[in-house]
């Protein structure tokens, strides 16, 4: 039998000479900035304990995540954005994000115990909360849904040409949903200002990250979509602001989308009714302890010159602030029955 022809042999193409973002560098902030940003943390941190203690009380039903641990990288990234321009979506664990990009504490308190003078009304709770007046697009309750959302907020912006940016949270856990990488193809493909950000607080839901995922450095995940990714600490407020400066530089610079990884940690459970019994408290103590964010930002402003009075002075004012949130919170009145018919899709034939 004659032989088959051997098959040509294919040569490899070269692979493409892909551009990076620099390594970025922590930002060297000013006193008056980094005190700006201490205070945007404390709030947050004072404003998730209140609200946690308002959850024991029975004042605010159904589920609540706390951001609690987080703080530095809503603060430290949305320092970065363009409040007149750009736009912000994340998921459940939201409260911290609109504290963040400036939104009352009240309003945000309130919606919490289903008042009326919610930011939602009363209709959405912790979940579910929206500003399109801030540009804010929610917290979503569906893992990862936000994704998709964010990046049609992104295609949004690049055709209308209004120069904004979509700010894009999402979890470890929602790391590995299928839409997320259907969002990723299409944003590279079409270019979109995106920066997607990866909250890796090391647990999706009870399950630690390096057991539900088969390529645990998140920041990678966008590689075989060519989008680039950083890994940045996420406790450290001036880390996470230079991560901002270089992603936002990329992405207005019209190079397509890039993904920030935080290496974050929540000191409390996934939700409040999550007992975190798949940590030890000593875990969660050490963290505390050696990376606390707040404290490390504490510790940079001393080094600045900065007294513990006036420190003692910022705690004692934001205290005040959460306190009257929570009294505003818990007084204001409960929507009205014809609440019920608003903001209500009706199709009519």
């Amino acid at each position: 039998m004659a032989k088959a022809p051997a098959r040509p042999r294919q040569s490899k193409p070269a692979a493409p000479n892909r551009e990076r973002p620099n390594e970025p560098e922590r930002y060297k902030a000013s006193q008056e900035e980094l005190l700006r940003f201490y205070r945007n943390m404390l709030l947050i941190r004072r404003f998730e304990e209140k609200a946690g203690q308002l959850y024991g009380l029975g004042l605010i039903g159904g589920f609540c995540h706390l951001y609690i641990g987080q703080e530095a990288v809503a603060v430290g990234l949305q320092s970065a954005l363009d409040p007149e321009k750009d736009s912000v979506i994340t998921g459940y664990r939201d409260h911290g994000h609109m504290l963040a990009y400036g939104i009352d504490p009240r309003t945000i308190m309130a919606e919490l115990t289903g008042r009326g003078a919610g930011i939602s009304r009363g209709k959405g709770g912790s979940m579910h909360m929206f500003s399109t007046e801030k540009k804010f697009y929610g917290g979503h309750g569906i893992v990862g849904a936000q994704v998709a959302l964010g990046t049609g907020l992104a295609f949004a912006h690049k055709y209308r040409g209004d120069g904004g940016v979509a700010m894009t949270y999402f979890g470890d856990g929602a790391a590995n949903q299928g839409q997320v990488y259907e969002s990723f193809n299409m944003a590279e493909l079409w270019k979109l200002p995106i920066v997607y950000v990866i909250e890796n607080n090391q647990y999706a839901m009870g399950t630690s990250v390096n057991r539900s995922s088969a390529e645990d450095q998140l920041y990678r995940r966008g590689e075989s979509f060519r989008i680039p990714g950083i890994q940045v600490d996420g406790m450290d407020v001036l880390a996470a602001r230079g991560a901002a400066e270089e992603a936002l530089e990329w992405v207005r610079g019209g190079k397509g989308p890039i993904i920030l990884e935080m290496k974050t940690y929540r000191y409390r459970g996934h939700s409040m009714s999550d007992p975190a019994k798949y940590r030890s408290r000593e875990e969660v103590q050490s963290v505390r302890e050696k990376s606390d964010p707040i404290e490390h930002a504490k510790r940079d402003l001393e080094a600045m010159g900065v007294t513990e009075e006036s420190l003692q002075a910022l705690e004692k004012d934001i205290r005040k602030i959460v306190n009257e949130a929570a009294d505003f919170a818990e007084t204001a009145p409960e929507p009205d029955l014809a609440e019920l018919y608003t903001d209500v899709l009706v199709e009519t034939y």
